[in-house]
């Protein structure tokens, strides 16, 4: 086999790698479920990455309770009646849930369930990006896979007159 052929071979084996996980994604978002989450961001740039949010995604976990110390618990992630809700796992998934229980002046601090996994949403250059206000909440439409963190499609916020989803083209 010549050098040329070998090269060939190579780049056709790594367009075939790379059309197989675009052809997944597509898979995912075409047949796995959808559903919005509410999100807290951080992170909205760093140079070395480029412009992003990384997404901390709100999870409903009604067997999740926390005796004031830190607790951390190995989590699936499902769809029910319109939410995404938190399962315990069995075995290690790499999704976790924990809780520090907040306290001020001796009174607990309700606090919202987070994956601890922040979720990238990527941004193009040069778009406009509204931030939150007072009162406002940045929610994602995400896509749940089987396996690992939910993936994100699209950014809304929403205030007291209704949802405002963000074009960030």
């Amino acid at each position: 086999m010549s050098t040329l052929s070998k090269g060939i071979a190579v780049a056709v084996l790594h367009l075939l790698i790379v059309l197989s996980l675009g052809g997944k994604l597509l898979y995912d978002r075409a047949y796995r479920p959808r559903v919005w989450v509410r999100t807290g961001s951080v992170d909205p740039d760093l140079p070395i990455r480029g412009r992003y949010f990384t997404l901390r995604v709100q999870v409903k976990a009604p067997w999740f309770h926390s005796d004031g110390n830190y607790e951390s618990t190995d989590v699936q992630l499902l769809v029910q009646n319109g939410e995404l809700v938190a399962s315990k796992a069995d075995h290690p998934t790499g999704l976790t849930l924990s809780s520090w229980r907040q306290t001020r002046w001796g009174a607990a601090i309700p606090t919202p369930l987070l994956l601890d996994q922040g979720v990238p949403f990527f941004v193009p250059e040069h778009a406009k990006v509204p931030w939150a206000a007072g009162g406002d909440e940045l929610w994602a439409e995400v896509t749940v896979p089987r396996k690992g963190p939910p993936r994100p499609i699209q950014l809304a916020l929403k205030d007291k007159s209704g949802w405002h989803p963000l074009n960030l083209r």
